[in-house]
């Protein structure tokens, strides 16, 4: 089977939608098949790559690392026709969405769409943010999700919500799978002395992009409000983004004893060191509610690693409160310090349950599951008759026109979700551009 993936970010970006593609091409051409990645230019990015066409970038657009595409040039075209794929896998449902609708429209193909993100909880990186805007950016995104032959939702909770706002197209729950392998081999002894951290300190880690959207700010409160009260315990982060320095200076402002000796913050890192780090911790924590899967939930699982967590779509499917770890229904600072003591005071016995049953959890998410189940549906949809919706697809590209006369309205947006729609790039005259 020939697989065209199209995205708006790819490696080197650490992200998880980044890793998601990675995996799910490298699993698929293990299998025998070819896989074709179309995905923006970054810096740092190989110099050769097989099976993978750069399309010209904007880098770090608004000082993020992320990379905005220009429009698409002629040569993306000859390079599909040669590549002659059977089915498109679409990741984002603009821009580069815009382009693979294209593709599967001309060529009479199925067009997969995977739903990563929940595009509105990222309307702060516009400066006109409001209710309005966030309903504009759900109906687009739902209007694009209608206009694809397949959706795949990452987890059960987002299936929901994209029925409910009316998502005709079929859905199927297809997460990112984890290498549970991947996860088994690291040295988390190793990880703290290279970081400096005792051997016998707590340590509560957390793994993710940096940024607001992340709500890092609670996250940061509630260790903070855990670190006061616990003197053995450390904060260990892993990975880069914007918010990195808000982080560091609430906690200097909340005068944390030896604060430099108990907060570490790693940057991005990758394998094998990312599975060291996962585990170096005794439990992981997260606040996000903006997130599909989170992937970074059944990684530090598949490592062993119970979690606590707020309750949030893509999260509760993970997250099994008094299980695997421990969900809060509250968003207080106080309550889940106080969780995360609880744990740190755990005996031997009760954290080895959590463990097990995190791993358990993780086993339940395998890549190999994951990528059998989205074969079988690309093979469904290669034996079916497909509809195709002309009024619909030309009604879109009608729509887009006149939405990108005014670029300012979702500026930046979209780069931070690593989806990048509006920008200051020239204004598209054709429809080839797209």
């Amino acid at each position: 089977m020939n697989i065209l993936m199209m995205t708006n970010t790819f490696s080197p970006h650490v992200g998880g939608v980044a890793r998601s593609i990675q995996s799910f091409a490298d699993g698929f051409r293990k299998k025998g098949h070819r896989v074709l990645v179309v995905a923006p230019e970054y810096e740092q990015m190989p110099e050769i790559e097989k099976n993978v066409i750069r399309i010209p970038a904007i880098k770090n657009f608004n000082r993020s690392d992320f990379s905005v595409m220009i429009p698409i040039p002629g040569f993306l075209t000859s390079a599909i026709e040669n590549f002659k794929p059977d089915i498109v896998h679409t990741h984002h449902p603009f821009l580069i969405g815009n382009t693979a609708l294209r593709v599967a429209h001309i060529h009479k193909i199925p067009l997969v769409f995977t739903h990563h993100t929940m595009y509105e909880q990222y309307t702060h990186y516009s400066p006109i943010d409001s209710i309005s805007l966030k309903r504009f950016v759900i109906d687009l995104s739902t209007r694009y999700a209608n206009l694809c032959d397949y959706v795949f939702a990452p987890s059960e909770s987002i299936a929901s919500i994209l029925i409910n706002r009316k998502v005709e197209t079929p859905i199927d729950v297809i997460p990112t799978g984890v290498h549970i392998e991947q996860f088994n081999k690291g040295s988390g002894a190793g990880f703290r002395m290279a970081m400096n951290i005792p051997e016998d300190a707590f340590v509560v880690g957390h793994v993710g992009r940096l940024a607001l959207e992340k709500n890092l700010q609670f996250l940061s409160e509630a260790i903070a409000a855990f670190l006061k009260t616990e003197g053995r315990a450390h904060f260990l982060v892993v990975g880069g983004g914007p918010y990195r320095k808000t982080m560091q200076d609430l906690f200097f402002r909340k005068g944390i004893p030896h604060l430099a000796k108990r907060l570490h913050f790693t940057g991005s890192i990758d394998f094998p060191l990312l599975a060291s780090a996962y585990k170096a911790m005794d439990v992981f924590a997260f606040a996000s509610k903006s997130e599909t899967q989170g992937m970074v939930l059944t990684e530090a699982m598949a490592a062993g690693i119970p979690v606590v967590a707020l309750d949030a779509p893509g999260v509760r499917d993970i997250v099994v409160d008094q299980c695997n770890g421990m969900l809060l229904q509250s968003e207080n600072a106080e309550i889940f310090a106080s969780i995360l003591a609880g744990v740190s005071r755990c005996s031997k016995d009760k954290m080895q349950e959590y463990r097990q049953d995190a791993e358990k959890t993780a086993r339940m998410f395998s890549m190999e599951h994951s990528m059998e189940k989205t074969l079988n549906r690309y093979q469904i949809l290669l034996g079916n008759e497909l509809s195709y919706r002309h009024d619909e697809f030309n009604t879109w590209i009608a729509e887009l026109r006149l939405v990108k006369t005014d670029w300012d309205v979702l500026k930046g947006m979209f780069s931070a979700a690593g989806t990048a729609f509006f920008t200051d790039y020239p204004k598209i005259e054709k429809l080839d551009d797209l």
